[in-house]
């Protein structure tokens, strides 16, 4: 597990659940710039869901903190029923004031090397329809279109699918493209 990962002045470590709350926030901010109606599950307690993500011994949440402040976070696992080297990304983040800084790209890199360490061949996650901004990231780091789960009439949602690399043949394949 990735208990800690510096990238220049940028460290990707393990949430910790007094985090919660802080997570919560930066996530509904997050979410709020592209869901054009308002984010969607306004009843959700954000805060508690996090907890759980966080305490799941099965999950990892990621977060990347600049200058002591929480800016990205990342939450994944295999998801129920699927295969044992599946893992699914839940939630992938960043603070939107820190846009096009690097951030998402460092901490997909660091969600990579626990893939790779977890023996995980294969990443899929859904984003909304209306995220041109995470498709495009997407795009860059990786992701296409999941040949399993197109897209059908009235989805709000695209499915894609991630090929974990190997760690001797994906150690150098961090990503290129800018956030």
């Amino acid at each position: 597990m990735i208990s800690e990962r510096v990238t220049g002045a940028l460290v990707i470590r393990t949430a910790l659940p007094a985090e919660a709350e802080t997570i919560a926030d930066l996530h509904v901010r997050a979410r709020s710039t592209y869901y054009p109606d308002g984010v969607p599950q306004g009843d959700v307690d954000w805060t508690e869901a996090w907890r759980g993500s966080i305490a799941r011994p099965d999950a990892h949440v990621l977060c990347a903190v600049a200058q002591g402040r929480i800016v990205g976070i990342a939450s994944f696992r295999t998801d129920e029923g699927a295969p044992a080297d599946t893992v699914k990304l839940f939630q992938f983040h960043v603070d939107p004031d820190r846009w096009r800084a690097g951030i998402g790209r460092a901490l997909h890199a660091a969600c990579v090397e626990q893939w790779q360490a977890d023996g995980k061949r294969t990443a899929t996650l859904d984003v909304h329809t209306d995220n041109l901004r995470a498709q495009a990231f997407y795009a860059r780091q990786g992701w296409v279109p999941d040949p399993d789960n197109p897209p059908e009439e009235g989805d709000h949602h695209l499915y894609l699918r991630y090929a974990v690399a190997g760690r001797a043949e994906g150690a150098g394949s961090a990503r290129t493209a800018g956030e």
